[in-house]
């Protein structure tokens, strides 16, 4: 039976059972999956670090912009600001980030990680001190998502002593930053008090006006205690925080010619759409460390509440056949589309047979649970053995209360039919899970060998709400072991190569029924690295081979509910690589640069139908759909002692927005995917920032994104062509006292 919500949960930690204390106890390990630089040049994995001065080189507010500097990782962008980012490592689906651990400060931080994974919250990055990308065997640890990887994003800590700062910035489409924080520690007591505020018009622009831009606040506070004995030293941690957002977008994109003539043009039937959300969390942790033993207890709980209001449909009040948005933006000059093409964008009164749909997709989610964590660095058998392990006992809910309202477009304004609100989707998925993990990295002289394997005991259970329908809750199990085994082979002090093979896997969500599978793989990498005074080197070839291959299908992809498909076997593979070095150019002046660059390919091992419309009509060898073939990115840098300047380019390959190749009948056939044939553009993009020091506590930034205003077509899903973010500049002034 399904618990009820436990309101004096209270959250985990910012503490790294992975790192080693220090004198320092705000250390960034102690937040840390995986610790510091220098734990990186023995990982037995792909791993990557962004620590907080790389962040601050381009003040980016949008995780997708700040990723592109790093390898494997697969982005479909939407909004153009990264309010609902769509992330994939190694060719997995970006939609909603869904197949990836989403974890702030060593927590999954996505609403409901197992009853309903995708990530429609996002934490706000700019208030992040570093980012943590971890792909490959080491993902068992985290869970449940295993398959690709694992994305931490850290948050500040309570400093040593006395610190705060302010950071104002204006910009372009009357983009305005307000961030400030004040922390400081008195004998052990700590704690830190920090806000955001962040907000823009936007850059599209509603046919006959309204707002295009968000709203977005963020509160946080830590409170700390020291409580250290002889022979160890303990932490207690109390996190509180809460965010909110009210954003002015929509689902709703353009037909490709409409967009070749303005790409930042919305629909006037899109007047009305807007999302807001808010999100609260509360966490306690407790660090005990010995000298050769560390575990860190974690409790938490997580809410988040959104509504999203957004036209979904047509409907006809006469009966017939009544064309999808999809394919009214294919095709929208046909006999059978012109009339609904002509009220969207309102050209044409509604009558009848045009009825606009608008849904209101209301959700209330909680994530809580509790979570230990160890490190124990043992002699055995005359070997040091590095032994990590973890429990976790977990719960969350979705629970969705979705309904929908009919409006007629007339004179270019949305008004009400007068029909009474329908509700639509009215259920509840709720899971409990148990996960447990441990691991044993053995050092034989050059050799580090690690063994690993996960446990996931997955109990989640469905109940359909809606009038005259409702049910029991209905349960359905899964219990699942993920091995794992890497190693990294020491050639010298500063290089080495590394390998490994793990089990895959991503759990299915309550409410699908036991004909859909789990998403089950082995991957598979091998690779070299080198890392010298400021020089790496990076170069690792991956391969997963999927038993089968799961997706689900929201409103995000075109669907009505939130369904999942199978299919079967596929084969995924690629290279990644990176290098950068920092040049001296004389006493003053220094070139910092690096170079990303990742290659993908993809084929369906089986010939089938699926409704999903992102797949269609699939012929073995096909590729799976928003996966470029190359990204590519180039880092350029000019730095004295009191300025820097920075450039990123970067490239990403054009997409298929299906797996389909081809209409095989016409737009209009119910067997054919509305996106069949059709790809996303290939997309170059160059980033400019510079700051000047005024004083030792002062600094002015500036920067412009999209320096060359390039507007490409980013993707067609769910309704339509959907742009890039225009260019975009911004000043600001930073304080440190």
């Amino acid at each position: 039976m399904i618990k009820k919500p436990l309101a004096v949960l209270i959250t985990s930690i910012l503490l790294s059972p992975l790192a080693v204390a220090n004198d320092d106890h705000t250390s960034i390990e102690r937040m840390s999956v995986i610790g510091s630089k220098e734990d990186l040049i023995k990982s037995t994995g792909s791993v990557k670090l962004i620590d907080e001065l790389e962040l601050e080189k381009f003040e980016y507010d949008d995780i997708g912009r700040i990723l592109a500097t790093v390898p494997g990782v697969n982005i479909r962008q939407e909004d153009g600001y990264g309010l609902r980012p769509n992330i994939g490592f190694r060719g997995v689906t970006p939609e909603r980030s869904k197949k990836i651990n989403i974890m702030e400060d060593g927590v999954l931080i996505g609403p409901a990680p197992y009853s309903a994974s995708a990530a429609y919250y996002f934490p706000n990055t700019t208030r992040m001190t570093a980012i943590e990308v971890t792909k490959g065997p080491s993902t068992i640890k985290y869970g449940p998502n295993t398959v690709a990887g694992t994305l931490n994003l850290i948050s500040r800590q309570v400093p040593d002593s006395q610190e705060s700062a302010l950071d104002l910035g204006l910009g372009t489409d009357n983009y305005g930053k307000l961030h400030a924080y004040y922390g400081d520690t008195v004998g052990d007591f700590g704690f830190l008090l920090e806000g955001l505020h962040f907000k823009a018009d936007g850059f599209k622009e509603i046919d006959g006006g309204g707002d295009t831009g968000f709203d977005k606040s963020d509160l946080m506070a830590k409170f700390n205690y020291r409580l250290d004995g002889d022979d160890y030293s303990q932490l207690f941690e109390l996190k509180l925080s809460y965010g909110e957002e009210t954003s002015d977008e929509t689902y709703l994109g353009l037909t490709d010619a409409d967009f070749s003539e303005n790409p930042y043009r919305r629909y006037v039937s899109s007047q009305l759409d807007q999302m807001n959300w808010e999100h609260q969390q509360i966490q306690l942790t407790h660090h005990i460390e010995f000298s050769d033993f560390n575990a860190t207890t974690r409790v938490y709980r997580n809410d988040f509440e959104r509504d999203w209001f957004k036209v979904n449909e047509f409907i006809s009040s006469q009966g017939g056949f009544v064309p999808t948005l999809q394919q009214i933006l294919r095709d929208p000059t046909s006999e059978q589309n012109l009339p609904y093409y002509q009220t969207l964008t309102g050209d044409r009164d509604s009558t009848l047979r045009e009825i606009l749909v608008l849904s209101t997709n209301a959700r209330e989610y909680y994530s809580q649970g509790m979570q230990i964590d160890f490190a124990w660095d043992l002699g055995l058998f005359g070997l040091e053995n590095e032994i990590e392990g973890g429990i976790r006992f977990h719960e969350d809910q979705i629970e969705r209360n979705h309904i929908e309202d009919n409006f007629f477009l007339r004179s270019g304004n949305l008004q009400s039919t007068g029909e009474a609100t329908k509700p639509t989707s009215t259920n509840t998925e709720n899971t409990e899970a148990l996960s447990i993990y441990i691991q044993d990295t053995l050092q034989f002289e050059d050799l580090s060998l690690t063994l690993g394997v996960r446990g996931e005991s997955i109990d989640g259970y469905y109940q359909n709400r809606a009038p005259g329908r409702e049910q029991d809750f209905l349960k359905k199990t899964n219990k699942i072991w993920l091995p794992s085994i890497s190693a990294y082979y020491e050639l010298s002090k500063f290089s080495g190569i590394f390998g490994g093979v793990y089990s895959g896997f991503v759990p299915t969500s309550p409410a699908q029924a036991v004909e859909i599978k789990t998403e089950k793989s082995v991957n598979y990498e091998l690779g070299y690295r080198y890392v010298n005074s400021g020089q790496e080197a990076e170069v690792i070839g991956f391969f997963t081979d999927y038993s089968n291959l799961k997706e689900s299908c929201s409103v995000s992809a075109g669907c009505d509910t939130d369904v999942e498909f199978n299919a079967g076997e596929v084969d995924i593979y690629g290279i990644e690589a990176t290098v950068s070095d920092t040049y001296k150019l004389n006493s003053q002046l220094s070139l910092p640069w690096s170079i990303v660059y990742t290659h993908t390919e993809s084929e369906f091992k089986d010939t089938f139908y699926s409704d999903f419309t992102q797949w269609g009509l699939v012929n073995e060898g096909d590729g799976v759909p928003y996966l470029a073939d190359d990204i590519l990115s180039l880092s350029l840098g000019l730095t004295a002692n009191n300025w820097q300047i920075f450039i990123l380019a970067s490239y990403s390959g054009e997409m298929k927005e299906s797996a389909q190749t081809a209409l095989t009948v016409d737009p209009g056939d119910p067997r054919d995917s509305a996106l069949a044939g059709l790809k996303t553009q290939a997309l170059t993009n160059v980033d400019l920032s510079g700051s000047y020091n005024l004083t030792s506590n002062s600094q002015l930034y500036a920067k412009i994104d999209n320096i060359f205003d390039t507007a490409k077509i980013s993707s067609r899903r769910p309704f339509g062509a959907r742009p890039t973010k225009s260019r975009q500049f911004q000043v600001g002034y930073k304080y440190r006292f």
